[in-house]
């Protein structure tokens, strides 16, 4: 083992920390910027709701694509250089995003962002896993998600305001000019790690298509998958996407109220993670019990929603976004999972499979309900859409509820199987609440 020199969760971690949270809150701005200026997307590009919806999804296809390449480049580079990467990326996305007035330049300028924002929170869940306690880690992990959404307050309520009082050009070079600073602050505050030997594992490309199955293999992997997979994708379309126009064109309400639920979604997601995560450091047995609760009252929340014939009122939007806000906290717990099944030299593509979950859903259950949009409005555009064109489109979100579902009882189970065949006595240690490092690989290994 290569020295330590310096502690682990205290002063020089949180401080890390803070550095690559920072970058994490401009990282959501940038990804949520799309959601507030959809409408005047619509109509600065001459664009359908289908070609509108192809933007995120495109931008989410790139980063999802790229989570396990990723994940191998942060394991063996470390989060340093690969945070500095993704924040050129993103600033010159936004920067040719500000300045495109043709449909074609959008779509590359938002795949840019895409890929720069794919390489930060993995990036940051690893400086977490490195620099904290064991104890400390479900806290911090919780705490890394939950304050990164402050990026989507920044794009609901000042992107929004700089919109109508700056234009799109201004407001978006503005927001870009961010990055740069990001960038400085990453070259100045953050080390990769504690210990002497400051290179990261160095992976070998002979051994990584088998440390790619031996990561993929482990239940804990998977499991994790699938808890950000069922658990993610609501709340992601909903604040990036197609929230702004349901809340105004499906429910009546006007621009500032949806924005306000939009903070108050976002408000949500930091409360309920704290409590979440000191549930799951308690009960680290029960994780994904957890999960599968939230997940059943976010489909709960959204039938009550969507069988009305008329709009919902107030008091139950309420209720509902800060349902899908909990689903956020709730997905954290997936890397939760990896961290407690996969060792720190495989931590990066462990993170990167198991953040490609949540995004993969929220990209086709996004680009699915642009496509029934359309196709039950008659392909008017937004100014058509209406309640019962919504009320069908939003619906394909249980497709995806019922299958992560499934998967995540499934995974469970061999999850404990695994433990108990390779690892005894682990399982009896969580049900305890007791801690547990990661475990490391085992020469029988799989699933």
């Amino acid at each position: 083992m290569p020295e330590q020199i310096h502690d682990i969760g205290r002063r020089r971690a949180w401080v890390i920390w803070l550095a690559g949270l920072a970058v994490y809150v401009l990282a959501i701005f940038n990804r949520s910027s799309l959601g507030v200026a959809g409408l005047l997307a619509t109509s600065r590009f001459g664009i359908s709701a289908t070609q509108l919806s192809f933007f995120t999804v495109l931008q989410l296809v790139v980063y999802a694509g790229l989570q396990v390449p990723i994940g191998v480049l942060l394991d063996r580079f470390g989060s340093r250089l690969l945070l500095l990467c993704g924040l050129a990326l993103m600033t010159t996305g936004q920067v040719a995003f500000a300045f495109a007035t043709s449909f074609p330049v959008a779509v590359l300028a938002r795949a840019l962002v895409g890929a720069g924002d794919a390489a930060i929170f993995v990036s940051v869940i690893r400086l977490v896993t490195l620099w904290f306690l064991v104890r400390q880690a479900p806290m911090i992990t919780q705490l890394t998600g939950q304050l990164g959404q402050l990026g989507a307050i920044a794009a609901a309520a000042p992107l929004s305001m700089a919109l109508h009082h700056l234009g799109w050009t201004k407001s978006f070079a503005i927001a870009s000019s961010l990055g740069i600073v990001g960038m400085v602050g990453v070259a100045l505050m953050i080390k990769d790690s504690p210990y002497a030997r400051e290179e990261v594992a160095r992976v070998k490309m002979r051994a990584l298509a088998r440390t790619l199955r031996l990561v993929w293999g482990n239940p804990g992997t998977r499991l994790g998958l699938w808890s950000h997979f069922t658990s993610q994708f609501s709340g992601t379309v909903f604040t990036l996407l197609w929230g702004f126009p349901f809340l105004v064109s499906g429910e009546g309400l006007s621009s500032g109220t949806a924005s306000n639920l939009l903070m108050v979604m976002t408000a949500w997601i930091i409360v309920s993670g704290l409590v979440l995560g000191t549930l799951v450091s308690r009960y680290p047995f029960y994780r994904s019990w957890m999960v599968l609760g939230i997940v059943a009252a976010m489909a709960l929340g959204w039938a009550a929603v969507l069988l009305r014939s008329a709009p919902a009122p107030t008091w139950m939007l309420v209720v509902l976004v800060c349902l899908m806000a909990t689903g956020g906290p709730a997905s954290m717990v997936g890397f939760d999972l990896a961290r407690t099944f996969i060792p720190i030299e495989a931590s990066g593509r462990a993170n990167g499979f198991v953040n490609i979950g949540g995004f993969s859903a929220s990209l086709v259950s996004m680009g699915l309900i642009g496509v029934l949009l359309d196709w039950y409005s008659g392909g008017g555009g937004t100014d058509t859409y209406d309640l019962a064109d919504f009320r069908v489109a939003m619906s394909v979100q249980f497709v995806f509820w019922a299958l992560g579902a499934a998967q995540i009882v499934r995974y469970r189970r061999k999850a404990i199987r695994h433990l108990n065949r390779l690892h005894p006595g682990v399982v009896d240690a969580m049900k305890r609440g007791e801690p547990v490092v990661h475990l490391g690989f085992h020469e029988r290994e799989g699933v």
